[in-house]
């Protein structure tokens, strides 16, 4: 088999330079054998083909198929390197080509867009309005872009594409336009465009309120800041960590953060922070680690107290792609202390959502009035295993911190024996600060095409539009060169976490009780506080608080 395929694959590179007929038949003869072959076979194709893809730009339909089939064996495991940039080069040309077919539909009456597999002549011509000479470019951009888009899903899964897409920030920038313009009108680019961002940053510096510490982390395959808050709560908490105050997530909730699939029974997580950027904005969950504000040249997170409980479903954004998270060192508590001098004040930046806090007449914060009933029964259950006790409550600990303080030397009797001097934190050696070691750096080359003729303006971005991401093999071959004869599918599962958050509200649960027979209220029911409705005439209460409990009424 593997003869069989380097046969293949050989007639692969040959027709795509001669731009022979029988091209398509042998890209699709190609991939099927792919699956059959060891891995060293799929490296060694994936290194032939970059130099062929590069050389068949100029044509569309071969460069584009090339691209296609390159994905594939990046999804099957072989390493993306220079085949993965040249992809995303290519990508980006014939993408500013295919927003400049966008931008001139819209201009010559718009209406539902052609599928670019479909598009032809008559769609040429009437784009020829605004684009004249250009409109052939931007009409095989079109046709075009779409594989482009599947191929480019697969190659910046591979964090060697990430982490050389991210050396070249002008690229990243110019390339990130493109693909938010086209995922406007192109569900595949929605993906894309997130992984780019996942792309853009690999390193944060983290600050933690309750301990007056600061790290320096380093991660990858972080999708969002749901999966991010997971992984540096396994990293920071408990003696397991580097032993922050707070409860340790449930390993089974990190698990399905790094690389394993979500256990059914542990898949809702309970957040421990509110996350904040340096510069005093809210940051949240939501967001990706890229929307983390920079300070100083440096971007800064703080891990305040909660200010509202919130919760998410567990898992990754893009589950093809595994997270990892590293702290690199941990800071002197002189840096520390230079950095809590330059930040917010604590208290002063809260959850959107968390009700506003009472005054009392000195200007103190005030303490809600604590009260039992409907919220007491909703016990936390199955809270994972705890490295560190819960904090005392004391009536006056909501008093805010009234600012930045030294940071003392760790206490003996947390066992710390970090050396501020140098070297990394306990538990991280080997990951002192260097270039990202997720990957073998490789060159990146420009985005931009080797000529000017299909430069046109970007259309406005538009939301988001397709959280799933990239799936199984998806290379089909087109069975032509040119507009109306291409072809591919695409394969995606999806996840997309989404917080919820809240508070008790009392007047949620305002309906009095039914009045009901001495002796079929529960005892002591003067002393509590309203049920929610419904609750009231639900058999749930048995007459005489007998047991077991009769069928429900209906």
């Amino acid at each position: 088999m593997t003869e069989e395929f380097r046969a293949a694959f050989q007639r692969v590179l040959d027709t795509a330079a001669a731009q022979a007929h029988d091209f398509p038949e042998a890209v699709q003869e190609a991939f099927r054998l792919s699956s059959k072959v060891p891995q060293e076979e799929l490296e060694a194709a994936m290194e032939a083909l970059a130099p062929v893809l590069s050389d068949c730009e100029p044509y569309p339909g071969v460069a584009a198929d090339l691209s296609v089939l390159a994905g594939a064996l990046a999804e099957s495991g072989a390493p993306a390197g220079q085949a993965g940039l040249e992809v995303l080069r290519q990508g980006g040309g014939y993408g500013q080509a295919a927003a400049a077919f966008m931008h001139a539909w819209d201009k010559t009456g718009g209406g539902p867009l052609p599928e670019p597999a479909h598009v032809g002549e008559a769609e040429e011509k009437r784009v020829e309005e605004v684009l004249g000479d250009n409109a052939p470019a931007a009409t095989n951009g079109w046709w075009t872009v779409q594989r482009y888009g599947l191929a480019a899903k697969a190659m910046l899964s591979d964090s060697g594409v990430r982490s050389a897409v991210r050396a070249d920030s002008s690229a990243l920038e110019g390339l990130g336009q493109i693909i938010q313009a086209l995922s406007t009108r192109l569900s595949e680019f929605g993906e894309v465009y997130e992984l780019l961002r996942m792309a853009e940053v690999s390193r944060v510096l983290v600050l933690d309120r309750a301990s007056w510490r600061g790290f320096r982390v380093r991660f990858d395959g972080v999708g969002d800041n749901f999966q991010l808050h997971t992984l540096l709560a396994d990293a920071l908490i408990g003696k397991e960590g580097l032993r922050l105050p707070g409860t340790r997530p449930d390993p089974r909730w990190v698990a399905a953060a790094q690389d394993a699939p979500v256990d059914p029974l542990a898949d809702v997580v309970r957040g421990e922070w509110d996350l904040v950027g340096g510069d005093g904005t809210w940051v949240g969950n939501e967001v990706c680690p890229g929307d983390i504000p920079e300070v100083d040249g440096e971007r800064v997170l703080v891990l305040e107290p909660q200010s509202l409980t919130h919760s998410w479903r567990a898992g990754r954004r893009h589950p093809h792609i595994p997270g990892v998270l590293t702290v690199l060192a941990e800071l002197h508590p002189d840096e520390v202390a230079s950095w809590w001098a330059r930040l917010h004040p604590a208290g002063t930046v809260r959850h959107p959502q968390a009700p506003a806090l009472e005054h009392d007449d000195t200007g103190s914060y005030r303490r809600p009035p604590r009260h039992f009933g409907v919220a007491a029964h909703f016990a936390e259950v199955d809270s994972g295993p705890l490295a560190a006790p819960f904090s005392s409550l004391d009536p006056r600990s909501d008093t805010p911190d009234p600012g930045p303080r030294p940071g003392p030397e760790p206490s003996a009797d947390l066992g710390s024996t970090v050396d501020f001097s140098a070297g990394p934190a306990p538990g991280t050696e080997g990951t002192e600060e260097g270039p990202d070691d997720f990957a073998v750096p490789a060159p990146w080359a420009a985005w931009s095409p080797r000529t000017d003729e299909d430069a046109h303006p970007i259309v406005d971005p538009g939301p988001f539009r397709d959280p799933d991401p990239f799936g199984g093999p998806t290379a089909l071959a087109s069975d032509s060169y040119g507009p109306s004869g291409a072809g591919f599918s695409d394969s995606c599962h999806g996840l997309d976490p989404h917080e919820s958050s809240g508070s008790y509200d009392s007047s949620d649960f305002s309906e009095p009780l039914e009045q009901a027979e001495e002796a079929e209220r529960p005892p002591g029911s003067r002393l509590l506080p309203p049920m929610p409705p419904g609750v009231s005439d639900s058999t749930t209460w048995a007459p005489h608080w007998k047991w077991p409990m009769g069928p429900p009424e209906r």
